[in-house]
């Protein structure tokens, strides 16, 4: 039997002893809780016959002392004690009907609730008695009938206190049988077990403790200096202690064995670690060297002696150079006169051993050298070698360089392996360098660049100094293993990363400039408005001079909003954000437009203004028609600005074959261009060293504070780069003096995905006021000039007179200038300061004809205030009118799906505002 067996049979017993006793205990203890259960619902039936017996006491007394006509102070106080001993009475009875007892308990509960409900009755006419003032009969009731109903509740109560005592009295002796019998069972297992497990502690002493002696005593005598014959342990049991003489037997033999093996490989472990010395020690020489010449000269000066040969020399793949074969660039132990005689110093693919070597990648060795080889010499004397050995450096299949090494020697297997693991590296290394000095040119242009793009933007200073440190980080890295190879990718991913973050910065910047155009054009709206109602003089009570100073007011304020409209433009052309619409434009209204436009400015400044067309050109020309336009107009004023006397002519002819932009170092033809757009003028003339800057944005060839002339400096920007949208080019030749010219060069066709947009004629009209003002001049300087004036204003009474409208916007400057041009007109006008409160005003005046809505907003925004009212079916079709100052791209189309009927951006143009609201009450 095995003393796994013992154990299992021992510990049976007692596990099985132990089992028995839970189940009885188990059993025991169950039969316990269900006797406890008892004892405590006996314990509450108890507790609620006392509460009932001693509430009818109390409420028995209160009964009779409100029979003895008590004062009135205290009257009222008996009867509420009387009426909490009798609830408390009902909710111990409850209580006892709920606990769910023996048949004879709920039968005695049920005696006693009718007897209660009895007295209850009993009680009601005694109080009946009591209220109409005759206690004597009141009396009467209480002594006969109420007292010997209250005597049977009483006994009714006794009754079950009785009863529910003997039976607590009998769950009582239950427990104390109960514990007692669990006690002596559990103090009997205590003993056993403890018998037992003497008795088997003494049992594996005396079995297991003599023979685990005899095993220790072998086991002392092995000698571990010496493990060519161990001890032997001879035990003939099949038990556990058996087993382990067994292993104990066989792993003496499995050392002996490991033993002859070691001494075997040792010889073998020895070379290896030569050959994983000598290879980290090559190794070791590769950083730190940054160039081909000087690898191969540390390489072969190295390698050479390290394998026992008296001569070498390294072959480089320079494909450049030496059109693809092998030059020669280093070698060990060479003789340079005898090298005149013997040898080359290149190789082409095939060609002589080394050739061969590279063609095929393969190792070459020679063991029979003729006589004309090349002598290896020393100062005692030459001779020839005996052994040659070709070997080649591939990197991914490419051969890179080859080795040759002459020895007297044969040279042994372990050198060869040698050589091909070092060779293998080699090439890795070469091509590392090869990167690396690719990497350096790279570099150098990337400075080069960077020098030269120093005098723009901070922010651009800070993307060519990253990108700096991740070429060094890059030529660090080829420096060191051809494992840093990879790392490019991460690179790469850093860069990307890069990217990203400069996108979300773009946005940021961009978001930024729409939420301070929105700060800049509120307040302006409310100035323009009331400059504009000024300039009016609808009333007549205001003087020329007023009238002046306020067409200076407003001329201000649209000055301003140019220079926002401007900064505007510009920032969405530098973030890609402005899209081009191509299609078939007419050149002759490209005419008209532009003497529609500045024949006044002409007239004005006294300056002539020619328009021409070439005879050959087409009728069409397919471009964007509104940024040709924004382009000819920002061209055209400044000519005007800057020419005191002449002219100003804008020629439309066919450009010349082959022209290209000198913006472009690479000189790159534009084979599409074919017209040319050129503005002429006689003004002050462009100094040849701005004539670089002036395309710049916020940069003007005169940049100094008393500068004669105004602007900002965006316009010949914004113009550059629309100019590069239609895919053209800007050009400019001026004689500071003697006028410039301004030639903008445009293809026929522009491969650009055509949007078909549909929008409505309200809508149109908005989006031409919106493109106007974009421009970089604006013509009109004020809104409403000549006799018609009044007329004009008469009429938009006679429109608007007694019509109601509710204004929604949080700036009470932008309510105040609103509020005031509409009531000039007799329209009554009602405000809210958010869209919670124009909800609320909009519900109390539902006779409302129009609304005019601000976008942004605090608390419920103009967007969620629309949605909110389209939802109340009584304004699904109330007129709607949008007004935002921050000026997105997708405002427009926001608006409109959130339901607004119509749009209009801040600042607001009142011929504008009232010409849609007149479209919308009478459309």
């Amino acid at each position: 039997m095995t003393f796994k067996k013992k154990l299992f049979i021992a510990f049976g017993i007692i596990y099985g002893i132990d089992a028995l006793l839970h189940v009885f205990i188990g059993t025991r203890m169950t039969n316990f809780t269900q006797e406890l259960d008892n004892f405590t619902e006996s314990n509450e039936v108890l507790m609620y016959a006392n509460i009932i017996q001693d509430g009818l006491n109390e409420y028995s007394k209160d009964s009779r002392d409100l029979i003895a006509n008590p004062p009135e102070d205290l009257q009222g106080k008996i009867e509420i004690d009387k009426d909490k001993h009798l609830q408390d009475v009902y909710l111990a009875i409850n209580s006892l009907e709920k606990l769910g007892k023996s048949e004879e308990s709920e039968e005695i509960v049920k005696n006693l609730k009718a007897t209660m409900r009895t007295y209850t009755e009993i009680d009601k006419e005694i109080a009946a008695f009591i209220q109409e003032g005759n206690n004597e009969e009141a009396a009467q009731l209480y002594w006969y009938k109420g007292r010997e109903s209250m005597n049977s509740m009483n006994e009714v109560s006794s009754q079950l206190k009785n009863i529910e005592k003997n039976i607590a009295n009998e769950n009582s002796i239950e427990l104390n049988d109960t514990y007692n019998q669990v006690t002596k069972v559990t103090r009997a297992y205590v003993s056993i077990s403890y018998l037992l497990g003497l008795s088997m502690l003494l049992f594996i002493l005396w079995n297991v403790t003599g023979r685990l002696n005899k095993i220790n005593s072998v086991m002392s005598e092995v000698n571990f200096n010496s493990l060519n014959k161990l001890p032997r342990i001879h035990l003939k049991t099949k038990d556990e202690i058996g087993k382990i003489a067994i292993s104990f037997n066989e792993m003496a033999e499995a050392l002996e064995m490991h033993t002859r093996q070691e001494k075997e490989l040792k010889y073998a472990a020895e070379k290896q670690s030569w050959l994983k010395t000598k290879i980290a020690e090559i190794a070791t020489m590769y950083p730190g060297i940054d160039n081909v010449e000087t690898l191969a000269h540390i390489f072969i000066t190295k390698v050479t002696p390290m394998v026992s040969a008296a001569y070498g020399v390294i072959y480089i793949k320079e494909d450049n150079k030496y059109n693809g074969s092998f030059h020669k660039l280093a070698a060990y132990a060479d003789n340079h006169e005898n090298q005149k005689e013997v040898g080359a110093s290149s190789f082409h693919l095939g060609e002589g051993i080394v050739g061969q070597c590279a063609l095929e990648n393969r190792m070459i060795s020679l063991n029979q050298i003729p006589k004309d080889y090349i002598k290896i010499t020393s100062g005692l004397g030459s001779a020839r070698p005996s052994n040659i050995l070709v070997l080649p450096a591939e990197f991914q299949g490419e051969v890179l360089a080859v080795i040759e090494l002459a020895s007297f020697e044969p040279f042994n297997e372990l050198e060869e392996m040698l050589l091909q693991e070092v060779m293998s590296n080699l090439g890795t290394n070469i091509k590392s360098i090869l990167r690396h000095m690719q990497v350096e040119k790279l570099l150098q242009e990337s400075q080069a660049l960077t020098e030269e793009l120093q005098s723009q933007s901070e922010e651009l200073q800070s993307q060519q100094e990253e990108l700096r440190t991740v070429n060094e980080q890059l030529e660090e890295q080829y420096e060191h293993s051809e494992q840093k190879t990879k790392e490019v990718e991460k690179v790469k991913d850093i860069l990307e990363e890069k990217a990203k973050q400069l996108t979300l910065s773009s946005q940021y910047k961009s978001e930024f400039l729409a939420n301070m155009s929105h700060e800049l054009r509120t307040p302006l709206n409310s100035l323009l408005i009331l400059a504009q109602m000024l300039t009016d003089n609808v009333d007549g009570n205001l003087t020329e001079k007023q009238v002046s100073y306020a067409k200076t007011i407003y001329s201000s304020g649209n000055d301003l909003l140019h220079l926002i409209n401007d900064i505007l433009d510009i920032v969405k052309i530098e973030a890609g954000k402005t899209e081009v619409m191509s299609k078939d434009v007419e050149l002759i209204n490209v005419k008209e437009f532009v003497e529609a436009q500045f024949t006044p400015v002409a007239r004005k400044k006294n300056i002539k203004l020619h328009v021409q067309l070439a005879s050959d050109l087409p009728e069409v020309i397919h471009t964007d028609e509104q940024r040709l336009q924004q382009i000819l107009k920002n061209l055209l004023s400044n000519a005007f600005k800057f020419t005191e006397h002449g002219a100003v002519t804008l020629t439309i002819e066919k450009a010349e074959k082959g022209i290209f932009s000198k913006e472009q170092e690479d000189v790159i033809p534009h084979s599409n261009i074919e017209f040319v757009f050129s503005v002429k003028d006689t003004g002050i003339g462009i100094a040849t060293e701005n004539q670089n800057i002036i395309f710049d944005a916020f940069k003007q060839a005169d940049g100094t504070i008393s500068r004669k002339y105004g602007g900002t400096g965006l316009g010949l920007s914004i113009s550059r780069e629309l100019a590069h949208l239609l895919g053209g080019f800007i050009e400019v030749e001026s004689i500071e003096g003697y006028g410039s010219t301004f030639m903008l060069y445009l293809p026929h066709h522009q491969n650009i995905d055509r949007k078909e947009i549909a929008i409505s004629e309200s809508e149109a009209a908005v989006a031409l006021l919106e493109n106007s003002s974009t421009g970089p001049v604006a013509l009109a300087e004020y809104p409403f000039q000549g006799e018609d004036s009044w007329k004009q204003a008469k009429g938009r009474k006679a429109l608007l007179e007694g019509k109601k409208i509710l204004v929604v916007d949080d700036d009470m400057r932008n309510v105040f200038a609103l509020t005031t041009a509409l009531e000039s007109y007799q329209v009554e006008v009602l405000f809210a300061e958010n869209g919670k409160d124009g909800i609320t005003v909009l519900q109390g005046n539902p006779d409302v004809d129009l609304v005019i809505m601000d976008i942004m907003m605090p608390e419920m925004d103009g967007f969620e205030t629309i949605r909110v009212i389209r939802q109340l079916p009584e304004f699904q079709s109330l007129p709607i009118i949008a007004l935002t100052a921050k000026a997105m791209k997708n405002d427009r189309k926001e608006c409109i799906e959130a339901g607004a009927s119509d749009y209009i951006s801040k600042p607001v143009n009142l011929d504008q505002l009232f010409s849609i609201i007149r479209v919308w009450l009478y459309g």
